[in-house]
């Protein structure tokens, strides 16, 4: 969140709340007007971030950005144990209000 101050419309959030959901859902319309990022139809209905990535604009899946997050997390957990070998598992939670 440090680099949303930065760079707004391309630090993505809340990507799982769009992982099933269609464009036309309600809920992301209404959400959408409040992110300072872009959120396209990737086609069929699917909603995808919009963002200047590397000098180009790209789009990702909300699934893309999940798993950006968790190749992050690992790699700083593999960094965190250094000589003890690297994070082969992890407990991943939701919370409770997440539907």
């Amino acid at each position: 969140m440090n680099q949303c101050a930065k760079n707004p419309t391309n630090t993505v959030f809340d990507a799982k709340r769009l992982i099933g959901r269609k464009i036309t859902d309600e809920h992301v319309q209404a959400d959408m007007k409040l992110w300072p990022f872009k959120v396209v139809d990737g086609g069929d209905g699917v909603p995808v971030f919009e963002v200047k990535f590397k000098k180009e604009q790209k789009t990702f899946k909300p699934e893309e950005i999940s798993a950006m997050v968790l190749v992050k997390l690992k790699t700083i957990a593999d960094k965190y144990l250094g000589d003890e070998g690297p994070c082969e598992a992890a407990v991943i939670t939701v919370p409770a209000y997440f539907n």
